[in-house]
């Protein structure tokens, strides 16, 4: 099954250079997540119980090779929470992109918001890549969890002009 992404981007910030370089990364992303081979392997991975480290590792290399730093340090300085960080990491123009991959713990415990709400705290970053499962099956007595319809109607009305905040992008990827 195909990797699907929706993009969500304030309208200020839609014909931007900067989003456009935002865009064709995760459009880069999304082909390498999609190669036959890397579905593949996200499929073999992604069982019930699994960590959202091996879905990560099933595209690290390429993760790397586009210029994503691993759980950059730093980032959150300015916060008593120093330990906040993200998976991965990328400088892009004058801000930069958080990317977050997901998995058990989607919206069972809320971590698209976490996410979201780290991407709003760094100031470096003004973007968001989001990879989750499209459905959760996260053990054998759980009926299937639409993961990501609930995170795309969780995260877009952070998109309509009344509630923006300063992530001016996200881009949710469903493997």
């Amino acid at each position: 099954m195909a990797v699907d992404v929706v993009h969500l981007v304030q309208d200020t910030y839609l014909s931007s250079l900067e989003y456009q370089l935002v865009k064709g990364i995760a459009e880069q992303l999304l082909s390498h997540l999609n190669s036959p081979e890397i579905l593949q392997e996200i499929e073999r991975v992604n069982q019930p119980g699994a960590s959202s480290s091996l879905v990560q590792n099933t595209f690290l290399r390429e993760a790397h090779s586009i210029g994503f730093k691993d759980e950059s340090k730093g980032l959150f300085a300015d916060y008593i929470n120093k330990g906040l960080r993200p998976d991965y990491y990328m400088k892009v123009e004058k801000s930069g992109i958080i990317l977050e991959v997901e998995r058990g713990k989607t919206t069972i415990n809320n971590m698209d918001f976490l996410d979201f709400w780290k991407c709003h705290l760094c100031k470096s970053a003004n973007y968001l890549f989001l990879l989750v499962p499209k459905t959760l099956v996260q053990n054998t007595k759980m009926n299937p969890r639409n993961e990501f319809a609930t995170v795309v109607n969780h995260l877009s009305p952070f998109f309509e002009p009344d509630n923006y905040t300063n992530v001016r992008g996200l881009s949710i990827f469903g493997y």
